[in-house]
């Protein structure tokens, strides 16, 4: 017995140094560029864990006396990691969502769409989510709306048009619209939209270099709003892609259950991984710039791909807001696959507006949820 204790309580010290360490690594991670440290850029994917890791050390030191001093260890890793801790964390309880919106407010809302689901569901012989997807979008009454994987017909009068449709049957007169690709046999053209209810008096597009070839991004776009008196500049992006398939997903599923070819599976994934990382960072280098150069008060919105802790979420928002952090609860996950923990979708607003409400609403018809967020712009 006093082997085994003294077993045990070695155990213990080493699980809790290693998972203080790793917690550590990867706080560390929003500052170092993934193209130079790739491998850190991995273990800020594991920060939840490693976040309820170093928490359970701390509280098992706390009732057990003879780890206790090891719980001080667990505490000043999470005093270290707080910044991290609170990206990735809204603790603001009890804030429900109020439907009506302020007359003196801007509602926006974010939406990976995943082309309204019309080339996944349908291919499955189920009916697509495309009507009650548009039925979902004006039920939300955002002032500006801002859609990734967006599609529209190149022919409009054989086929049936997204733009069309929200322009007329849902109220947003105005759109500026990236057409990043042509797709299904030139059938239709894919990128990022934003829609607005206020006048649009300027727009430009940024195509990021599409590295090897690959379409797996989407370009930022920035439309000038005319909101009354006032001019704002609403940003919205879609950064690269893991570039999962069907495959990646068996591989995934492979390292849950442990199975022979574990090392084959995890190489697979950790390179993608790695891969697009990489050119998020520098594809977030180039969003930082445009927000830098923005001479109106600013909102960015759109799938970033990356979580709170990284490289590419900290380089965006900088010191803009967070809607989500600043009103809303919990770790707000917008993507459905893989991790419970994965929040990619943002609404960020420059220090010109104050943020009154935001949520991330849960639904069934892409594999993102939406974020809609109601912002105040402040007196000059």
């Amino acid at each position: 017995m006093p082997n085994l204790r003294t077993f045990t309580r070695r155990l213990f010290i080493i699980l809790n140094i290693l998972a203080s360490l790793f917690f550590l690594l990867a706080c560390a991670n929003p500052f170092l560029h993934p193209g130079k440290w790739g491998l850190i850029s991995l273990s800020g994917l594991a920060f939840p864990f490693l976040l309820a890791a170093v928490t359970g050390f701390f509280i098992i030191g706390l009732f057990l006396p003879s780890y206790r001093r090891w719980s001080i260890l667990s505490l000043l890793t999470l005093v270290v990691g707080w910044s991290s801790i609170r990206s990735f964390l809204a603790m603001h309880p009890g804030k429900k969502w109020t439907a009506q919106k302020s007359p003196r407010c801007l509602r926006v809302m974010t939406w990976n769409v995943r082309s309204f689901d019309e080339f996944v569901t349908k291919k499955r012989g189920a009916l697509g989510h495309r009507p009650r997807m548009m039925s979902y979008i004006d039920s939300q009454k955002a002032d500006v709306l801002c859609l990734q994987e967006f599609f529209e017909s190149r022919s409009p009068k054989e086929l049936y048009s997204n733009i069309n449709y929200i322009r007329q049957r849902l109220n947003y007169p105005y759109y500026f619209f990236s057409r990043d690709y042509i797709r299904y046999d030139g059938s239709y053209e894919a990128g990022v939209v934003l829609f607005s209810r206020y006048p649009i008096v300027d727009s430009s597009v940024l195509r990021y270099s599409r590295p090897d070839g690959l379409r797996a991004t989407e370009s930022l776009i920035a439309a000038d709003i005319r909101v009354g008196n006032d001019t704002i500049r609403v940003f919205t992006t879609h950064l690269q892609s893991v570039l999962f398939r069907s495959k990646d997903f068996h591989d995934i599923e492979i390292i849950k259950n442990v199975d022979d070819s574990i090392l084959s599976a995890t190489k697979s994934i950790a390179k993608k991984l790695r891969y697009a990382f990489k050119h998020r960072g520098d594809q977030a280098v180039q969003v930082r710039e445009q927000l830098e150069k923005c001479p109106y008060p600013g909102i960015i919105c759109g799938d970033f791909n990356d979580v709170p802790n990284s490289y590419t979420y900290h380089t965006i928002r900088g010191d803009w807001q967070d809607a989500f952090l600043k009103k809303g609860f919990g770790i707000g996950r917008t993507y459905v696959h893989l991790s419970p923990t994965l929040r990619i979708d943002y609404i960020l607003a420059s220090s010109d507006f104050n943020v009154l409400q935001c949520s991330r609403f849960v639904t069934s018809f892409s594999d993102h949820h939406p974020v809609v967020a109601d912002l105040e712009l402040q007196p000059d």
